[in-house]
């Protein structure tokens, strides 16, 4: 014991010096009592800090145990401490949380073999090294582990467990490409250790005893070297060269052929490893092809391992480890592995439904026993899954596990029974746990309930009990909908009796909602075939009441909707007269004087209309056009101006000082500019300049002189003189103009300036100058709450942690002050995807930003008149689906003989029907002509 504690202060002295600060090191001059008191003072309040901080950290992770930050905090501080078995206690309950990375393992192993002094302990670091090899395929675990295993090499039987550790080794990562040599040299080396105890003394002969064993030992490096040549591994001429050198014979022409072969495909597999090598994290695009490469050539080894180099790089990715499983399910089979690597990703991604699902499925495909899939199936329910519809596919794949075991062919057995209760807790679960957690139900349209009926309906043949859950499907909301009450029918026609149907049929027609006269037609084809005439009747008077009611109401609801419609329209009118009358109030309301330019009666015929223009409306926060609105702006004064037609302040000559003492008064007197059409192809219209800009004609003529000679430059000012922040530049010829056009986005003044054709609105409103896409855009961020101080190499400095960043816009107003939103465009979507999850919610200048992947609406423009009359087809809202509302698979529920509408007239432009209660409100359409021959057709087809 006393060794023991020696040996852990020994190991806790040794933490604390490597996880030291490089500040205590540092030599300085001066007093040398005096230094050693000051750090010896900063070292207690440094040990007080960390205290407190380890506190607090054990504290949250008693409060979240799934902090996988605040793990590595901890481990980080309880090392840097040397609290050994604290330290150990910790790394314990992070490794039954999550598998634990290459360099924790490292990190955690050496600090376990510094301590380990007895054999007993040495075998609790070998169950460490076993634990270790399992989370991921690492080369330099397994060989440190094959390292640490020659130090027992002295305890019997260990030079055979040396070998054994090192045949694993090559049998896990013997493959690599890059790293397997590694293992091959060490376990030649080893061999090679071997047999210098084997050798008899200098001088002496070996005996036969010895020769024998000389000879096996020489034996066993030959073939290690054979068995290396003959796989693909970098740097295979150092090995071939070694062997050649080692080998008192020549080497055989087998082995040099194979060797051959093997360089061949070292050729082959060359450009995808330098591909990884130059790539940047996460590496998946080129995995992906790695795999696929290994795929055709189908050696089920080496496709394996790239898998397991993948998610090494890529462990919280779901998609790859789905592919993963899914091969190994379809292609090796093997139990013990197939098994290992589905657990390993359910372990990773626990909140990814899809892989808890296939590992169910390859538990029962494998025979696991029962106990040990109920056992996972309950770890999945704690594994918090991220939306309410996971649990029902989680319950969902899980009682279908427990339906294959039954034997229906028993009344009774104990898997029945169990089938029963399992259905019983889902339904309990779903509308408890997942209701409270989610505030919505997860299985809307009650998708278990059903299977459950069903099974009891075909398989017990017991439909007392699934009339029974039908009768709660309908009273959990869904009595309203058709296609709940045809599945019902569908049910009894097939397993039931015509009175049980003709039941459901009658509630049906008295509380659907949505599709009435299918129901309707439904119950009227069953008494047609089926019912007496009392029973047709019956039917008959039940629907025709029912439809009367049904279009009472949908009448009713379209007469408000057209009276919410007028009072819209009449509120639209009341704001827009209200608007024109506020500006003739304005315009009659005198100036003052040396305040605003002088309104005189001449200002409209110089300079033409000019009322106010409000602002183009800004997009959307995840649009493209990023800085501040400009592209629309562009569009909307390219319009507004008739392209050369207002406010364009020509070079006149100056004026009497007496005219110029009114501001304005310069600009105001000079004669419009009309627009020249045969000047479009000289001369390009230039935007998003600086409205604070002074004397933009020289600027821009200057600017642009590098494009050829400039006949003009008309900037464009408002009303009070100011400049609006764009103009047009004038050529002497069109190359010179086209040339200009390649200056688009030059920075200028601090902004970026947009350079566009010249192309007349008025006469082409279809044209359009997109600066930024509006589509959805994998590879770009937006970024919204950022501090207005954050400059674009600040913002550039945190992106770049997360990928390669290729540009940053940062968003401003008009007058070119930020926002506090930017976009962030990366080199691929996989980039873009890890920055999402490691940047949203990050803390910047106190300012805590939203990120998301660049999605932007689809922009709205003004409806061409031709188009306009066909959008006024319904005024009932449109069906919100979705988990909150109508699920979308209920639309797919609805038989093929109810999607026939019964007027065919009242069809949409897109073949769906109208909504009922909208018809009542369309205007009277003159029924078309029909000939003999329409007629014909339709009798036909009836």
């Amino acid at each position: 014991m006393a060794a023991g504690g020696a040996a852990e202060a020994s190991a806790a002295e040794e933490l604390r010096e490597a996880a030291g600060s490089e500040d205590e090191r540092e030599e300085g001059g001066g007093d040398e009592e005096e230094e050693s008191e000051e750090s010896s003072g900063d070292g207690e309040d440094e040990e007080k800090e960390n205290e407190a901080e380890i506190q607090r950290l054990e504290e949250q992770l008693s409060i979240n145990a799934f902090d996988y930050n605040c793990h590595l905090d901890l481990i980080k501080l309880l090392r840097q401490e040397g609290e050994l078995v604290k330290l150990r206690r910790a790394r314990q309950k992070m490794s039954e949380l999550f598998p634990l990375t290459e360099e924790i393992w490292l990190d955690w192993l050496k600090d376990e073999i510094r301590m380990a002094s007895e054999n007993s302990e040495r075998e609790k670091v070998y169950d460490l090294f076993e634990r270790a090899v399992k989370d991921y395929i690492c080369p330099e675990i397994w060989l440190e582990y094959a390292q640490y295993s020659i130090g027992g090499i002295g305890q019997e039987g260990g030079i055979e467990k040396v070998r054994s550790i090192f045949e694993r080794a090559l049998t896990a990562v013997g493959l690599h490409v890059t790293k397997g040599a590694a293992i091959w040299e060490a376990y030649r080396e080893f061999e090679n250790a071997i047999l210098e105890t084997v050798q008899p003394a200098a001088g002496n002969v070996p005996s036969p005893e010895q020769q024998q064993t000389i000879c096996a030992q020489l034996e066993k490096i030959h073939v290690l070297f054979r068995r290396q040549l003959g796989i693909p591994l970098l740097d295979m001429g150092a090995a071939y060269a070694e062997y050649e050198e080692w080998s008192e014979e020549a080497i055989p022409e087998a082995v040099s052929k194979s060797y051959r072969k093997a360089l061949q495909q070292m050729e082959k597999c060359k450009p995808y490893e330098e591909a990884l090598l130059v790539a940047e994290t996460p590496k998946l695009a080129e995995y992906q092809a790695y795999i696929d490469f290994e795929t055709k050539a189908g050696d089920p080894a080496r496709i394996q391992l790239i898998y397991e180099r993948a998610v090494a790089e890529n462990c919280l990715v779901p998609d790859l480890w789905a592919r993963y499983t899914q091969y190994l399910d379809r292609q090796l089979k093997v139990k013990d592995l197939v098994l290992s690597v589905h657990e390993r990703a359910v372990r990773n991604c626990p909140w990814t439904v899809k892989l808890w699902n296939q590992y169910l499925l390859a538990m029962e495909r494998h025979q696991v026993e029962h106990p040990q899939i109920s056992e996972n199936f309950e770890k999945a329910l704690n594994a918090g899954f991220i939306q309410a519809t996971d649990y029902v596919e989680i319950w969902q794949a899980y009682l279908d596990y427990l339906r294959r075991r039954v034997d229906f062919t028993q009344d009774s057995s104990k898997e029945l029974e169990e089938l029963r209760s399992a259905f019983t807790h889902a339904v309990e679960y779903l509308k408890q746990e997942v209701e409270e957690r989610f505030s919505e139900s997860g299985d809307p349209s009650c998708s278990i309930m059903q299977t459950w009926a069903r099974i009891e309906a075909r398989l017990c043949h017991n439909m007392q009990k699934a009339r029974e859950l039908w009768d709660h499907i309908m009273t959990k909301g869904n009595a309203k909908f058709a296609n709940m009450w045809l599945e019902y029918y569908n049910l009894e026609r097939a397993h039931g009796d015509t009175q049980h149907c003709r039941k459901a049929l009658h509630r049906a027609v008295q509380c659907t909602s949505d599709y009435p006269e299918h129901v309707c037609e439904v119950l009227l084809t069953l008494e047609r075939i089926e019912g007496t005439l009392e029973d047709w009747d019956a039917a008959v008077q039940k629907t025709e009441n029912r439809l009367a009611r049904v279009n009472e109401q949908r009448v009713k609801a379209a007469e408000k909707e057209a009276a919410l419609a007028k009072q819209e329209e009449e509120r639209t009118e009341q704001r827009k007269q209200s608007r024109a009358e506020k500006r003739a109030a304005k315009k009659a309301k005198k100036p003052k004087a040396g305040d605003k330019r002088k309104a005189d009666d001449d200002d409209d015929d110089e300079w033409g209309q000019e009322e106010e223009v409000e602002q183009p409306s800004k997009r959307h926060k995840g649009s493209g056009g990023g800085d501040a609105g400009t592209e629309e702006e562009v569009e909307d004064m390219e319009t507004e101006m008739g392209l050369f037609g207002r406010n364009v302040r020509p070079k006149a000559e100056p004026k009497p000082k007496e005219e110029s003492a009114a501001p304005g008064a310069k600009w105001k007197e000079a004669p419009k500019v009309l627009h020249d059409r045969e000047k479009e192809n000289v001369t390009v219209f230039v935007s998003n300049l600086s409205y604070s800009m002074a004397e933009p004609e020289a600027k821009l003529e200057s600017l642009f002189g590098s494009c050829g000679e400039v006949a003009e430059v008309r900037p464009i000012y408002s009303n009070r003189g100011t400049f609006r922040g764009y103009c047009y530049v004038e050529f002497k010829d069109e190359k010179s103009a086209l040339q200009a056009l390649g200056m688009d986005r030059r920075d200028f003044e601090g902004r970026p300036m947009f350079v566009s054709p010249c192309v007349d609105k008025n006469k082409n409103p279809d044209f359009k100058m997109f600066k930024y896409s509006t589509a959805l855009e994998k590879h770009k961020l937006f970024i919204s709450g950022l501090p207005f101080s954050c400059t674009k190499e600040e913002l550039e400095e945190v992106c770049k942690a997360h990928g390669t960043v290729k540009d940053i816009r940062l968003v401003t107003n008009r007058a070119g002050k930020p926002k506090g939103l930017a976009y962030v465009e990366f080199e691929n979507e996989t980039q873009a995807s890890q920055a999402v999850l490691k940047m949203d919610g990050l803390t910047i200048q106190d300012h805590i930003i939203k990120v998301a992947i660049s999605n932007p609406p689809a922009r709205k423009f003004p409806e061409k008149p031709e188009a306009a009359g066909r959008t006024s087809q319904s005024m009932v809202p449109r069906q919100i689906y979705g988990a909150r509302g109508k699920g979308r698979t209920q639309l797919a529920l609805v038989p093929r003989a109810l999607q026939r509408q019964n007027h065919p007239a009242a069809k949409a432009e897109n073949g769906m029907a109208q909504s009922p209660l909208a018809t009542p409100a369309l205007p009277a359409e003159e029924p078309k002509k029909m000939s003999n021959a329409d007629f014909a057709r339709l009798l036909l087809n009836k």
